[in-house]
């Protein structure tokens, strides 16, 4: 049986390494994507911040060992999910069952002026980029604003004023600066109302300034200001924004999506394709758009796709679960859960900010480079 997987992010990476752990060379796995490397999406603040070095945090494809396994480095062109077939600037590939895990593409040129007036910190490039942007930044006011939804990482913003006002108090530059966080939700993580808490009063502990239920529309360059949706002016010396996210064009062209994003079953992850499966940020399965989850959805796809594979009935649903790690400011990383089912409002928990998950969240990114790429 051959798979193929479209994207090696948190999807695709664990689908191939959780088939290749049970079948190893027994089963054919065809992993697509354009990139070179894996990059956490929470290294890219580490080095944006002076915390890690790009080089480090940097995973090669090439150095994927996984037996069954095929890393193939393309860009994808066309996807017929009626034949399972993808055309890519490599080749074309048909397999027996195809597995959409695309991601989100960022479009910073969709709001106004950010290109030209503001950076984003959201793409590979865009957060290394920043790192030598900070170490020149004097202070002065800094906002860290929406511009659209939805948006991957909901805890990422938050986490970064937090830092940002970490690297300024280090460096003698926080009495004279002003931090701004404009965010479209009522409080910064609305599925888990303990963790929102947490984040505000952190916010007014460390007088970061705390605008909801707005989004920034578009950024006036000359004037260094940022228009919100109401048409308030905010004056700013550094922008950091959060880019409009869409699903890839290959695969609205495709037909897969409906809304601008790929409809699945909440429970299976089929599309309503035969053998067409999509999970992460590229669906609309009603999860938030993290890496945790897009894991998860993989997790029951790779049970499903094994059961097959064994001639059983494939039993696996995703129950919605997902547990992410927050920056909480001064070295300390607090402990987020949320459970998605459909139909019910979502149900959060929230784990005190401590050295020990800070520990977690390291071994939580080691773990996985280990069992997705196959080293030691």
């Amino acid at each position: 049986m051959r798979v193929v997987v479209l994207g090696a992010g948190f999807g695709g990476l664990q689908l191939s390494a959780r088939l290749s752990d049970e079948f190893g060379s027994g089963v054919d796995v065809v992993l697509i994507d354009r990139s070179e490397g894996f990059v956490f999406g929470f290294s890219k603040l580490d080095v944006m911040f002076g915390r890690a070095e790009k080089d480090v945090v940097h995973h090669a494809y090439r150095d994927l060992v996984k037996p069954g396994v095929r890393f193939v480095s393309a860009n994808i062109e066309a996807i017929d999910p009626a034949a399972k077939t993808v055309t890519t600037d490599a080749g074309t590939f048909e397999g027996d069952i195809l597995v959409v895990a695309l991601g989100a593409d960022l479009d910073p040129a969709a709001t106004p002026g950010l290109v030209e007036g503001g950076h984003e910190f959201y793409t590979e490039a865009g957060a290394f980029a920043l790192r030598d942007v900070l170490d020149d930044f004097d202070g002065g006011r800094v906002i860290v604003g929406l511009t659209s939804t939805p948006f991957k990482c909901p805890p990422a913003p938050s986490e970064t004023v937090l830092m940002m006002h970490d690297l300024l108090t280090r460096r003698g530059l926080r009495g004279h600066s002003e931090i701004s966080l404009v965010m479209p939700f009522g409080i910064p993580i609305p599925p888990s109302p303990p963790a929102s808490q947490a984040l505000l009063a952190a916010f007014a502990e460390r007088d970061i300034t705390w605008h909801p239920e707005t989004l920034v529309r578009r950024l006036d360059p000359e004037r260094k200001v940022a228009i919100t949706t109401d048409g308030t002016e905010m004056a700013y010396d550094l922008f950091l924004g959060v880019p409009k996210h869409h699903a890839p064009p290959v695969v609205v062209d495709a037909g897969l999506t409906v809304d601008g994003w790929i409809p699945v079953d909440p429970l299976t992850l089929e599309t309503v394709f035969p053998d067409v499966y999509a999970v992460g940020d590229v669906t609309s399965v009603g999860t938030p758009k993290a890496g945790v989850f897009s894991e998860g959805q993989a997790g029951v796809v790779a049970d499903r796709i094994a059961a097959r594979i064994r001639g059983e009935e494939a039993t696996s649903e995703y129950g919605g679960r997902g547990i992410c790690y927050l920056e909480a400011g001064g070295g300390l990383v607090a402990r987020v859960g949320v459970t998605f089912l459909a139909g019910q409002p979502p149900i959060g928990d929230f784990d005190a900010p401590s050295l020990a998950y800070a520990d977690d969240k390291r071994e939580f990114g080691v773990s996985r480079i280990r069992s997705w790429f196959g080293q030691p």
